[in-house]
């Protein structure tokens, strides 16, 4: 579903009336502001029943999927469904961790993985998940440090003392981490206080004839018959306060585990959703749309059109670098069809022509009153301008991260070395600290090989290289490019790439390993792969760095206009991975002409699409056997079937895969896992009429876990209510 855009209507007439219900993103300690609107949909609760400090609340149980490094980084999102910490997400939001425990003789992936008792659970090395304790609008605060007359970098410097500040006085005496956010363009700031569990260990998976039926064929698109969830657990040290895995840690006790639903939903019932949206940009202009569709979104398409021919060939030829790349390739796969999508429906939809019609209302408000022209009148000029010179730095960094940071491994695996040669170069005396950084990284080294093929990496890096050098301007080539590549080798990326792996220590495991035994700098700085690491590196840090500082003044004063223009219109800020909630109802749309989709799908649609030559739509013998004896327990249908899958009108983004979707009494009655093809603009600008949310149905999801695997033990745990 992984920086887009802002939606205002469709029509003039709309253009100052307040949003739809199903569209925004809301934060929870304001969402009383939209209490009523929610009340009339079919909200039974308060909004103190959805964010409160001082009691147990629904917040308490939507966690935000992180890893060591980077807590607040949030890729997915997840729900406590049990007394005793039991996590639901999505299948693709676990993948990674299922794959990391596969193996050929112990296929997860393939064959699924269930824990039947707590001590068969797997602990997911590096993964944490993170739960809202509170959050604050810090704006005041925030803004009695800047002032108008700074320059965007000083302002930029000020908003981050600041931002430490808060965060360290929030953490004080705590176990707790902060975090200050921008809202709406740096116009406004708050502050979210998270407590971070360390020890996430997978309960249970279906295989990926359940939890990724359909493959990519299906990825975004409606009907759907995916079971796409995954199981997993928190543990605490004995004093139930976060620690790192230990054998002596005990399950989460938690403050609010979610009852669950077998009522199954209706067209029309209220829906809701929390959970960790990664980004939005519905505020952009009309120049970042032309951008997106003939610079950005071409390019990101080209590069990954290739990286996954390239690792699908490699999969389909061995069983082990299937498992391998498995992961890597659904990542890849994922985004690439996205954006295929989203330059389809920013095209059909006109979304073009909707910003350029918001962009002449503001400029005309703008320049009404004197006061505001001055202000505000030059804001849209500013962002044009910038737009007209940028187009070939755009296209040079989209091929920065496609092309070099996200292809070739041999480039970025190095990094883990940075400061590692640093410290053998500085510090060579320091045994103690090489010893212990020595041992840190034989730990990564080892998980990296694991998953890597020499051979596999070697034709992405060459082909991606190659797509770079032959695209990008000299300018913004790296140094080894324009000098090595470009006058020894004429610009042959095989022969380059040839000598490459041959000569770095990283390609292979053996060397990798053997260097690590008598560490030196001069082994590193001497390698062709960590030259250019550094080189890609400092390259980056160029160009993300090269925001003009009046570009970023006026975007933030068109958002701050955009505000002042309609002072009675409620509105939400982009998404930026921090704690949202969506509210809307279940319901079927019409896609196109002539076409009715209904807002369910059943069992037998996915009997219905079994191809057994087609490893995407191969269908578990065990699960036909469930279906021909309508075998579903408690968890069918009132009309007898077993539903599968339902759409509802929430707005939802990447980071939202894995959030819960509950009911108006605040029950479980699905797992957000996509959005619909119809409406991939949907970052860029909401569609009210095509914007679907597409649902797996927590009962599909509890009789996988009860009659198809007989992981009685996991029904056992839930508050199940009928």
């Amino acid at each position: 579903m992984i920086k887009r855009f802002f939606i205002f209507f469709l029509t003039i007439t709309l253009f100052f009336s307040q949003s739809f219900a199903d569209e925004g993103m809301w934060l929870l300690s304001l969402i009383g502001k939209n209490y009523e609107q929610m009340k009339a949909q079919g909200f039974k609760l308060t909004p103190e029943d959805i964010y409160s400090i001082n009691h147990s609340s629904i917040k308490d149980a939507i966690g935000g999927l992180g890893n060591e490094q980077y807590p607040f980084g949030f890729f997915c999102s997840s729900e406590i469904v049990s007394g005793k910490g039991l996590v639901f997400t999505n299948h693709h939001c676990g993948y990674e961790a299922i794959q990391s425990h596969s193996t050929i003789e112990h296929d997860y992936l393939k064959d699924g993985f269930w824990a039947y008792k707590m001590d068969q659970e797997l602990p997911v090395d590096g993964m944490t998940i993170s739960y809202l304790v509170r959050m604050e609008d810090v704006t005041n605060k925030v803004l009695a440090v800047l002032n108008d007359t700074m320059s965007e970098s000083d302002r930029k410097a000020a908003i981050q003392k600041i931002s430490k500040t808060l965060e360290k006085e929030a953490k004080k005496g705590t176990d707790y981490g902060a975090d200050v956010k921008p809202m709406f363009k740096g116009n406004q700031f708050f502050l979210f206080v998270y407590i971070t569990y360390k020890d996430i260990r997978l309960v249970g998976a279906p295989p990926s004839a359940v939890g990724k039926f359909g493959g990519d064929t299906d990825n975004w698109m409606w009907p759907r018959h995916t079971g796409d969830f995954s199981i997993f657990r928190v543990y605490t040290g004995p004093d139930g306060k976060p620690a790192k895995f230990s054998k002596d840690n005990v399950p989460l006790k938690p403050k609010h585990p979610l009852p669950i639903s077998l009522k199954g939903e209706k067209k029309g019932d209220f829906a809701m959703v929390m959970g960790y949206p990664g980004s939005t940009d519905r505020y952009l202009t009309s120049w970042g749309i032309k951008q997106a569709l003939n610079v950005t979104n071409p390019a990101t398409i080209a590069i990954r059109d290739k990286k996954l021919a390239l690792m699908k060939e490699a999969m389909d030829s061995d069983p082990k670098i299937h498992i391998q790349y498995a992961s890597k390739y659904a990542q890849t796969a994922n985004y690439w069809k996205y954006f295929i999508g989203q330059s389809k429906a920013l095209v059909q939809r006109d979304v073009l022509g909707q910003k350029q019609e918001i962009e002449k209302r503001f400029q005309e408000w703008a320049n009404q009153d004197p006061a505001r022209k001055k202000k505000y009148g030059a804001a849209l000029d500013t962002i044009a301008d910038y737009y007209s010179k940028n187009e070939k730095h755009a296209l040079s960094y989209t091929y920065l991260l496609e092309a070099l940071l996200q292809g070739g491994e041999i480039i970025m695996f190095p990094a883990q070395l940075y400061r590692f040669e640093r410290v053998l170069k500085n510090s060579p005396d320091n045994k103690e600290l090489i010893g212990e950084m020595t041992k840190e990284i034989k730990v990564k080294a080892r998980e990296f090989y694991k998953n890597y093929n020499e051979p596999t990496d070697k034709k992405i890096f060459a082909a991606l290289s190659q797509m770079y050098y032959n695209t990008i301007d000299d300018e913004y080539q790296p140094e080894i490019f324009k000098t090595v590549v470009k006058k020894k080798y004429k610009g042959n990326f095989q022969k380059f790439t040839e000598v490459l792996f041959k000569k770095s220590i990283f390609p292979d495991s053996t060397r990798f390993m053997k260097f690590l035994d008598n560490p030196t700098a001069k082994v590193l700085d001497n390698d062709m792969a960590f030259k250019m690491m550094n080189q890609v590196i400092n390259l980056y840090f160029e160009l993300s760095g090269s925001d003009d500082d009046q570009y970023t003044k006026a975007e933030r004063l068109f958002m701050d206009g955009l505000m002042k223009m309609q002072p009675n219109k409620l509105f939400y800020p982009d998404a930026n991975s921090t704690i949202r909630l969506t509210y809307g109802n279940v319901g079927d749309y019409f896609p196109r002409d002539a076409v009715h989709y209904n807002y369910f799908t059943t069992l037998k649609g996915v009997m219905e699409k079994e191809d057994p030559n087609n490893d995407e739509f191969i269908v578990p013998k065990r699960l036909k056997e469930l279906y021909q004896q309508k075998d579903y327990g408690q968890y069918a249908d009132a009309d007898g079937t077993m539903h599968v899958c339902f759409t509802t009108n929430n707005d939802i983004t990447g980071g939202n895969s894995g959030s819960v979707v509950m009911n108006g009494e605040g029950q479980v009655i699905g797992i957000a896992f996509d959005g619909n093809w119809e409406a991939m603009s949907g970052d860029i600008s909401f569609d009210n009429k095509l914007q679907k949310c597409i649902d797996v149905d927590i009962r599909y999801v509890l009789f996988i876990i009860d009659k198809y695997a007989g992981a009685h033990n996991l029904i056992s745990e839930m508050n199940l209510i009928k």
